[in-house]
């Protein structure tokens, strides 16, 4: 009997843990990489009769993360898999603020959890499964702020855009091999999130766009994590994932 296995990062909270409920009701085994474990997943999950492992790891270490992976897709048995995917979701704000006012290891940890991770994360799982005879796919949760700047999110706008080009590079290396993986880069829409939250609480001194955001909770023009994720899910099954490298989804 074949199933489907997917990675999952930052599945602890928010959208991250509203796919991981739903890829758990939709039948898959899920392999969860967070700072700290969800009890109430792992319950769920044994309720369905799913395999649901959680790694509580720190993704500004994304090389441990990486290496640990690449261990562990090698003890899982590919004859079993009518799938594999990842989706690196973990994000990381650091201080809303301009950039000479942030301190470096606050922004080296978040440029580290925000594309150094998916960076590293991606190549562990495609260089373990590159013999495997089963579909691979590599969702990159991006941002439309990867697409457009604002000021005081300069770290937050660089990494999305370093994700979007990084996912177009991986595409045409994987388009090129028998077998290899669809890979997208996926702005999945503005979701009534922790990091909706921090954009709001910001200093209106040090962030001009602060107005933004408040009108779009004010407007109730926010996406709850659990609609984000049933949008974000349903692309991910689609027949056409990865035929564009880059795209967006709307409700």
């Amino acid at each position: 009997m074949t199933h489907h296995l997917t990675i999952i990062t930052g599945a602890s909270r928010g959208m991250g843990l509203a796919m991981a409920e739903q890829l758990i009701d939709a039948g898959h085994d899920l392999l969860c990489i967070a700072r700290r474990h969800n009890d109430e997943l792992g319950q769920r999950a044994t309720r369905a009769g799913r395999r649901c492992e959680q790694w509580a790891l720190d993704l500004t270490q994304p090389q441990a993360a990486a290496t640990r992976l690449e261990v562990w897709l090698a003890s899982v048995d590919p004859a079993s898999l009518a799938s594999v995917s990842l989706i690196n979701n973990a994000g990381m704000l650091p201080r809303i603020a301009p950039v000479g006012a942030i301190p470096a290891v606050e922004l080296a940890n978040a440029l580290r959890v925000d594309l150094e991770a998916p960076v590293l994360l991606t190549s562990a799982f495609l260089r373990a499964t590159q013999r495997w005879q089963v579909r691979r796919k590599v969702l990159n949760i991006s941002s439309g702020l990867g697409r457009r700047a604002m000021a005081s999110q300069a770290a937050y706008c660089a990494a999305k855009a370093g994700m979007d080009n990084f996912t177009r590079s991986v595409a045409l290396e994987e388009a090129a091999l028998p077998n290899g993986a669809k890979v997208c880069s996926l702005a999945p829409g503005v979701i009534d999130t922790d990091m909706q939250v921090q954009m709001r609480s910001a200093d209106a001194k040090e962030f001009p766009d602060i107005g933004t955001f408040v009108g779009l909770k004010e407007k109730g023009a926010l996406t709850s994590p659990q609609e984000a994720a049933q949008r974000v899910l349903a692309f991910l099954a689609r027949a056409d994932f990865g035929m564009d490298p880059v795209a967006d989804v709307r409700g």
